[in-house]
């Protein structure tokens, strides 16, 4: 694997999620009318959740995310963004699900990457790269008190897990991890792209007497 670019793309690709994903955990602490500690809490547990996770069971510590003062910053930078300025992310529907799956396509091939570079076989890498794109999110929607979007239908854990699998295919055949980053991540947010906006799932559990609607679509 060339360190040479994988170095800066793995930073590339955990700044942007870790900004992506603050910004989502932000807009929720808003929704839910947190006051700005909140809010700054909110958008760090989201933003970093996934790859300290992600650091901490591959052995890269202390994990990016409280080694380098540049994750805090960007955290706190989207934190005070949404919060002076919350109308402007906020106005568009489902502006929190749209961010999420931006931070998820970034998070889901960067950790996959990671993992890969740490010397993980390649089935592991692709688990640990869902792991990373679905920590932020989980977090976020707990401290909320809602249910993780995981749990419920939509396409979410998949299409972390399909983006991770580029990734990892990508290795295998020795293609460039420049392009194999970015078909993974187009692929993960083209899945959640449909399960947002033309309502693609995975069969769900159905309550006892045959019920046949779940409470996952009460926030769609």
């Amino acid at each position: 694997m060339n360190t040479n670019v994988i170095g800066p793309l793995l930073v590339t690709l955990d700044l942007g999620g870790t900004f992506v994903f603050a910004l989502s955990g932000a807009a929720a602490a808003v929704r839910h009318r947190l006051d700005i500690f909140g809010v700054m809490v909110l958008a760090f547990a989201a933003g970093n959740a996934g790859g300290m996770t992600r650091d901490l069971l591959i052995g890269a510590v202390p994990p990016a995310a409280i080694a380098s003062g540049y994750y805090v910053s960007v955290s706190v930078l989207a934190g005070a963004i949404v919060f002076f300025w919350h109308p402007l992310v906020t106005r568009f529907k489902h502006s929190v699900q749209w961010l999420d799956a931006i931070g998820l396509a970034f998070f889901a091939v960067a950790g996959a990457e990671k993992a890969l570079e740490y010397g993980l076989i390649p089935p592991m890498a692709a688990l640990l790269g869902m792991l990373t794109g679905i920590g932020g999110g989980m977090l976020r929607d707990m401290l909320v008190r809602e249910i993780p979007v995981v749990l419920r239908a939509d396409l979410y854990a998949l299409a972390a897990l399909a983006g991770a699998l580029v990734v990892v295919a990508g290795y295998a055949l020795q293609l460039s991890p420049v392009a194999s980053t970015a078909a993974g991540g187009l692929l993960c947010f083209a899945l959640r792209y449909g399960a947002i906006r033309h309502g693609w799932r995975v069969p769900s559990a159905r309550a006892p007497g045959g019920a046949a609607k779940g409470k996952e679509q009460e926030k769609q």
